[in-house]
């Protein structure tokens, strides 16, 4: 019964994309997590499976749904030339999508959420909880504890990184994000988040009882991971398309890692490859 539960909720508070479809996967996806969050807590409480770790996992799950669909509402209600940008990729909305190719994605991304942030409800539901006085263990609480401080690690990452591209991109509008955490990779605030969901993961290693838990939470891990890299790679193709001709962002984009420091992928897609050709012929006409 519980997990229809949660399934109910992760699917009203992504309902706001029937508003605006790309609300699906960005403010009813921070909105999700919120509620989840919130969700999986109560379903502890219930249950009678109350631990400090599981408290920080649910208190990092609303922090994140928080901070996400907090910063998307301030910079889509603020932000002109994000408004424009996003106007432009959503070209398809604006001829009236189907309600039921929208119902169909309302499906995928309640699933999809359910998914992302199960690790915590396998937790209380397979009654992994460390009570105060028991020995320590690796089950219990080290592997979690890992978890948490990954997650941590990632939130404060993509926090930073949203901050600090709001405040270069005031300085220099005209020129994509290229200090401090962009100095290592392009994508921090992607990266961030991998992080964050990777952290959720590994809390699971040890709680997970059956395979179809192994799936469902393997399975949440691979999507979102896939959806960062997505959006690298979107931001990636858009900023070709802006700034392609700039030598400043050629010695950047060229040399910077898109989504993973130090390791060096600087594109994804032939796309690219493309790209570079039509810039090198247009640079030559030009110096001719």
């Amino acid at each position: 019964m519980w997990i229809w539960i949660f399934l109910a909720v992760s699917a009203l508070c992504c309902a706001i994309g029937f508003k605006k479809f790309v609300w699906f996967l960005s403010i009813g996806y921070g909105f999700s997590v919120i509620g989840l969050g919130l969700a999986y807590l109560v379903y502890a409480l219930v249950n009678g499976s109350v631990d400090l770790i599981l408290c920080i996992q649910t208190v990092l799950l609303v922090a994140y749904g928080a901070r996400l669909s907090g910063f998307l509402l301030v910079r889509e209600l603020k932000n002109a030339s994000y408004k424009r940008v996003l106007k432009e990729e959503i070209k398809a909305d604006e001829k009236k999508m189907p309600v039921f190719v929208k119902a169909a994605i309302w499906v995928s991304v309640t699933l999809l959420y359910f998914a992302q942030t199960s690790p915590v409800f396998y937790r209380v539901e397979n009654e992994n909880i460390w009570q105060f006085g028991q020995a320590f263990s690796l089950n219990a609480v080290l592997l979690p504890a890992i978890g948490i401080v990954i997650s941590i690690i990632g939130l404060v990452l993509e926090s930073l990184a949203d901050a600090q591209k709001s405040e270069q991109k005031k300085e220099n509008p005209n020129m994509v994000a290229t200090k401090k955490l962009y100095k290592f990779v392009r994508c921090p605030n992607y990266f961030g988040e991998i992080l964050f969901w990777t952290g959720m993961f590994v809390g699971s290693l040890t709680s997970l009882n059956n395979v179809w838990q192994w799936i469902v939470v393997i399975l949440g891990y691979i999507l979102i991971v896939y959806v960062m890299i997505n959006g690298a790679q979107r931001l990636d193709k858009r900023q070709e398309k802006n700034y392609g001709n700039k030598e400043e962002y050629r010695a950047y984009a060229d040399h910077t890692p898109l989504i993973i420091p130090f390791v060096p992928v600087y594109h994804i897609g032939k796309y690219k490859e493309e790209k570079v050709e039509e810039v090198k012929v247009e640079t030559s006409k030009e110096e001719k």
